[in-house]
């Protein structure tokens, strides 16, 4: 009997590919779980608020939320080759709502570090949900499902600040978390029942698969480039999301909750730039749109520094920085996605975990240079990050033409 996630398939054997229905509701839970990481970046200055603690400590919240997913990564992720997918996924969404409800009734800062990290390891679904997807789509049509599902990731991040910021100024911020935990619920409940109980790709242990994992990233240097840059552009971004709720809520600005999330929607240019970009991988484009995009956003973080006083320039810088984060990690997706045709888990687990410890380390970069030199300090930090990106790039373009020969690395 064919279930919503079997791939349908004609008589000449050719997958016409995945269900349309299946892969917007993969794509609904992937950007829904990636919405759980950021919902508490806008609400930061009233955590602080209500726990009479700095600016500062607070902060820390990003960072151990995005600690925690990056130990979901490098631990949870490489089980999606050798466990049924269907109750990983159930478990992995349980446990976030249950970390959710804990940050909604933290009675202190600790407590809240606590969750937050426990909120990190259940989001790392998201990298369960996108190798199945990329593994049920047939291969003339995998692209076009990895940026569907890309795209709701970034719109999942992107309204989750003004999500937050709307529901945090009305209701407060432990009411974010509260319904956050009944969405990740109800989405366990609604993934069991559409997800196909699928037996694991690959017959090892789970040991077997780490050494693997392991074994992948020592051997295979696209992979190791792409992850580095990868990190060090979501590492850019960090710096600037942990850090521009304290900047509004301050002088010049003097903004609320709601108003801080609804500044998030400035990073709609990000979607934007997803859809331009992942056409222009499809046709090959990989390593020069890499520089390019990387070099932008060098720029966007020399454009920023005005911002602390001037929100035109601050928008622009926006609007150029999260163009290069997330053209930049579609490209890489793209990239490593093609290395091989199964285990893709193993991929995403060694590309997403360097993506998201380098988004940590930037978090926790911006949080101290902010505390330390200001908004200046900030820019100093996520330009650097930045410019790592495209040295890397631009050391190493020849070796992975060829690495990859005829292909873009």
């Amino acid at each position: 009997m064919t279930t919503i996630a079997d791939p349908v398939t004609p008589a000449d054997g050719e997958a016409l590919g995945a269900p349309r229905r299946l892969v917007w509701l993969l794509a609904v839970a992937c950007g829904l779980g990636a919405a759980n990481l950021y919902y508490c970046q806008p609400l930061l200055p009233k955590i602080a608020e209500t726990y009479h603690a700095s600016s500062g400590s607070t902060g820390v919240l990003v960072t151990t939320t995005q600690i925690g997913y990056a130990l979901g990564l490098l631990l949870l992720v490489p089980l999606g080759d050798i466990v049924r997918r269907r109750r990983l996924v159930c478990v992995l969404l349980c446990l976030e709502a249950a970390a959710l409800v804990l940050s909604a009734l933290a009675p202190g800062l600790p407590v809240l570090l606590v969750a937050g990290t426990a909120v990190g390891l259940g989001a790392s679904v998201v990298q369960i949900l996108l190798p199945y997807a990329a593994t049920i789509a047939a291969e003339h049509e995998r692209g076009r499902v990895v940026a569907t599902m890309l795209t709701a990731v970034l719109v999942g991040i992107l309204l989750s600040r003004t999500i937050a910021g709307l529901v945090g100024g009305a209701l407060g911020w432990r009411a974010m978390f509260a319904i956050a935990a009944v969405v990740a619920l109800a989405f366990s409940f609604t993934l069991a029942k559409i997800m196909a109980a699928t037996e694991p790709e690959v017959d090892i242990s789970y040991r077997s698969q780490l050494r693997a994992t392991w074994q992948l990233a020592r051997t295979e240097p696209v992979l190791r480039r792409r992850s580095v840059i990868g990190a060090c552009v979501f590492g850019s971004f960090g710096a600037f999301w942990a850090t521009v709720a304290f900047l509004l809520s301050g002088s010049p600005y003097h903004y609320g909750e709601s108003a801080i999330g609804l500044f998030a929607l400035v990073g709609a240019a990000g979607a934007i730039a997803s859809k331009v970009t992942g056409r222009a991988a499809d046709a090959g484009w990989q390593r020069p749109l890499t520089g390019l995009l990387t070099a932008l956003g060098v720029a966007s973080f020399a454009v920023m520094w005005p911002g602390h006083s001037s929100l035109a320039w601050l928008i622009v810088a926006v609007l150029v920085m999260d163009m290069a984060v997330q053209g930049t990690h579609l490209l890489n997706m793209s990239v490593v996605y093609s290395l091989t045709h199964v285990a893709r888990a193993r991929i995403a687990s060694v590309y997403m975990t360097s993506y998201f410890v380098g988004g940590a380390l930037g978090s926790a970069s911006g949080t101290a240079a902010y505390r330390l030199a200001g908004w200046g300090g900030v820019c100093a930090v996520g330009g650097a990050f930045m410019a790592v990106a495209l040295l890397t790039w631009a050391r190493d373009a020849l070796a992975e033409q060829r690495a990859v020969p005829g292909g873009e690395g």
